[in-house]
């Protein structure tokens, strides 16, 4: 048994030492943090800490004698080599929303027992779940014990990194604007006050960024508005003076990070508080009084920056320009040094590749860590490679590259396959097909408020007419430098919602992939802007929306059975390297512009 195996053990095991001193049964660990983020400060993440799984995603439930991690297909082969030798046993759940983990705990608890779940990173929306499924078996939930904290002697505290202000001209909308569109939000359902807990949101709505999350420009924050005031509760110190004296004109004050329970209990009787059950956790919505009137609805500011201002998609058309930019110059060395017989590493890729992002105007950072796998690396979805553990790139296969910026003036977000030495005729077919795939939901035209998983299928559709498919959703929204990963769109199997509704302005992702375990993977990513349609048709059937592809970057042709594509999916991929090379070439030269004038001719039929 390794050290690391050893350590999951130890952990465990003290989890269970506090699961007796405590007189409760069973833990959920969630991988949550109190504003119920996807990426986690150190702080708040108990589930790796005690599992060493380092995914995302993923529930650790540990009771007295058993314990088990439930992760979605994107992390199979991941968890099984992570949890080797812990004693946790994987659970399988088709997809990253299932809750299939409240069934098991109350197939493992007896009537009468007791679940304990930290409620202030709980979920109202799971909390609700929890509460039903187990109380058809009459196990009880406590949700004021944190038996992380209990187990965890060095624990981090929370972040200390300053807050800074997204400043114009980027920051094209003002804070006041902002404001402004929420309280008429209110207003309009009777709201006297609304808590925001997501971090993004509170970020984007006050103009502010942050760096207490890697590759996330937010901050760990909370905030309480009236009609005419809010409070910010953020960590002392962490906003400057200057930054605080503009927020106060603008009505807002900071008070301590702990103070938000506090303050929601402090209502007044007569107060009408908006809630987004989905976005805030069952702590702190269990701080308002009694009395007061709760309205549970999306956040207002969720759906408002999903849908980027002409000015804001000006700018992030500019961005995309930049990170095609700098992948250019970066394919353009990558590929001459092969050439030369230089040996490179994923590791290797990750480092250049940022390198060529760190010389662009506006660039901040990274949208999120670097995925460069090569042959069965490339066939894990989320992949990471590290010092311990990555592969050379060498002999024949496929890479694939996912990797993404942060900047002023947007977020960037693209996945490429190129080929390495020969490439074979199944891993031509199975790149072919994920790009029809790429190409089918890029060309796609449909009604404004279409439920953005109906369009899921689209992209699919090429696959399953082979008898394949991919475990992860066809795209997911993008922020405006802000994070990778944003709602409330999602092209996915979801279970469909009003507020995922398509609307003018919103940038998502499409990105199919293939994924063959121990071999290779493909995924094909650009980045969508939606945009309106004019057809003369709109005038009778309303109006409709079509697809801008943001992301300027060859797409490798090596790769391609064109037997397998008809003349106009070659037409519309021709087209979209056309504008490539009309976007870039004046932002490269040398070997970069070589490299851009190659990679994007014409692709005869």
């Amino acid at each position: 048994m390794d050290t690391r195996t050893s350590e999951t053990r130890l952990r465990i095991e003290r989890l269970r030492d506090a699961l007796v001193a405590h007189h409760v049964h069973a833990v959920l660990v969630p991988s949550s943090d109190p504003h119920l983020s996807e990426y986690l400060p150190e702080r708040w993440q108990g589930r790796q800490w005690a599992s060493g799984f380092t995914g995302s995603v993923g529930s650790l439930v540990v009771t007295r004698d058993r314990a088990a991690l439930f992760a979605d297909s994107r992390y199979w082969t991941q968890a099984e080599a992570q949890l080797a030798g812990s004693g946790i046993q994987l659970e399988k759940m088709n997809s990253g929303a299932s809750t299939i983990y409240i069934e098991w705990i109350a197939q493992q608890l007896q009537p009468g027992e007791t679940l304990a779940v930290d409620g202030q990173v709980l979920g109202l929306a799971l909390a609700n779940q929890l509460r039903a499924g187990l109380g058809r078996k009459a196990v009880a939930l406590r949700t004021d014990l944190d038996l992380i904290q209990s187990a965890w002697d060095d624990r981090p505290g929370l972040p200390a990194a300053p807050v800074y202000e997204h400043l114009p001209p980027q920051a094209a909308v003002p804070r006041a604007d902002k404001l402004a569109r929420v309280r008429a939000a209110m207003a309009a359902i009777g709201a006297t006050h609304h808590l925001v807990s997501t971090v993004d949101d509170v970020a984007w709505l006050l103009n502010l960024r942050g760096s207490d999350v890697d590759c996330n420009p937010v901050f760990i924050a909370h905030l309480l508005l009236d009609a005419a005031s809010g409070q910010l509760f953020v960590a002392d110190g962490k906003v400057p003076a200057d930054v605080a004296a503009r927020l106060a004109a603008d009505g807002i004050r900071l008070s301590p990070y702990a103070q938000a329970a506090s303050a929601l209990a402090a209502l007044p009787a007569d107060a009408t508080l908006l809630i987004d059950p989905r976005r805030v956790t069952l702590g702190l919505r269990d701080a308002a009084p009694a009395g007061v009137k709760l309205v549970e609805q999306i956040n207002p500011s969720t759906l408002l920056k999903s849908r980027k201002t002409p000015a804001e998609a000006a700018f992030v058309r500019e961005t995309m320009a930049e990170d095609g930019a700098a992948m250019c110059e970066f394919y353009a060395e990558f590929e001459a040094s092969l050439a030369r017989g230089e040996r490179w590493s994923e590791l290797d890729i990750d480092t250049r590749l940022t390198a060529a992002r760190k010389r662009r105007p506006g660039f901040v950072g990274l949208s999120f860590s670097t995925i460069a796998g090569f042959n069965a690396n490339g066939a894990l979805p989320h992949y990471h490679a590290t010092p311990e553990s990555f592969a050379q790139i060498a002999g024949d296969g496929l890479l694939l590259i996912d990797s993404g910026g942060q900047y002023l003036g947007g977020t960037t977000d693209i996945t490429r396959v190129w080929p390495i030495g020969k490439v074979s005729a199944a891993q031509k077919r199975d790149y072919t097909l994920v790009l029809k795939g790429t190409l089918a939901l890029s060309r796609a035209r449909f009604p404004r408020g279409t439920l953005s998983p109906m369009l899921d299928a689209i992209a699919r559709a090429p696959l399953w007419a082979h008898g394949l498919d991919y475990g992860h959703g066809t795209g997911h929204g993008v922020g405006y430098f802000m994070n990778v990963h944003e709602g409330p769109q999602s092209i996915s199997k979801a279970i469909p919602e009003p507020s995922m509704a398509m609307e003018p302005g919103m940038i998502t992702s499409i990105e199919p992939g293939l994924y063959r375990p121990g071999q290779w993977g493909v995924r094909i990513e650009n980045l969508v802007l939606n945009v309106v349609v004019d057809t003369p048709e709109n005038h009778a059937f309303g109006e409709m929306l079509g697809f801008e592809t943001l992301t300027l970057c060859p797409i490798d042709t090596r790769c391609i059975d064109t037997s397998l594509l008809s003349a106009d999916e070659i037409g519309w991929l021709n087209d979209y390297h056309a504008t490539v090379r009309d976007r870039l070439r004046s932002r490269v030269d040398g070997a970069a512009l070589a490299w851009l004038l190659a990679r994007t001719e014409p692709l005869a039929a």
